[in-house]
């Protein structure tokens, strides 16, 4: 593992326990590779941190965004903790240079997929949320995330990629057939990853991989989009 001590820099936090940084790190197929136990693995830190970062930019959005309603507030907040958007902030701590992964996960792009690198970015919230309390964890989501919420806030950060597409085909021909099909289910049922296809009138436009079939159709979505469909 790369020295964790730069990652800590990066964040601006500093780990009282070191073997919770480990843990936020480690990934299931790691363990599962080298007979660990469960706890060994970031699953259940995931479980923390997924809880505080709704949490945490739940209220921020409610104090910047005084006349919005609560759907309004749900919708925005989900842009900003959606797969895509916690993957990108893990991104731009180079988050995926830290993790543990089996062989067979890192020689397949592990430290790159998407659903891998926002559950390790929720992970390590809650190592920090666990190490040192919720105000060093609300900071430090804030100080990741604060771009991102203000950009929801202004409605800049739409994720419905599927609506994005659908829309930009039927521009062209409103008679166009857009059909999802999930082509493959990995992992224990706990923890799926499912990859899916999105057709255009039967042509194969775009792929993705999510935690849920939801998600990896819009994976699927973005990456048709970003083929200029």
């Amino acid at each position: 593992m790369p020295d964790i001590s730069k990652l800590e820099r990066q964040i601006g936090y500093e780990f009282k326990d070191k073997t919770l940084l480990e843990t936020a790190l480690t990934h299931s197929s790691y363990t599962g590779e080298h007979q660990l136990g469960y706890d060994k693995n970031n699953e259940r830190l995931e479980f923390i941190g997924d809880a505080y970062v709704d949490a945490v930019v739940g209220t921020r959005l409610f104090e910047i965004m005084k006349e919005s309603h609560e759907g309004a507030l749900s919708k925005f907040r989900a842009d900003v903790v959606c797969e895509t958007s916690l993957a990108e902030a893990a991104k731009e701590i180079n988050l995926g240079d830290y993790l543990r992964l089996g062989k067979g996960e890192a020689a397949g792009g592990g430290s790159n997929k998407a659903s891998i690198l926002s559950d390790a970015f929720e992970a390590l919230m809650g190592a920090i949320y666990i190490d040192g309390g919720y105000e060093s964890c609300s900071r430090i989501i804030l100080t990741l995330l604060e771009t991102k919420i203000q950009m929801a806030a202004e409605g800049r950060l739409s994720r419905d990629f599927k609506t994005r597409l659908q829309e930009k085909v039927q521009e062209k021909d409103k008679t166009a057939a857009i059909e999802y099909r999930t082509v493959k289910e990995e992992g224990p049922d706990h923890n799926k990853i499912f990859t899916v296809e999105v057709t255009i009138n039967g042509n194969i436009c775009g792929r993705g991989t999510g935690s849920s079939k939801a998600r990896a159709e819009q994976a699927a979505a973005s990456d048709a989009l970003s083929k200029g469909v």
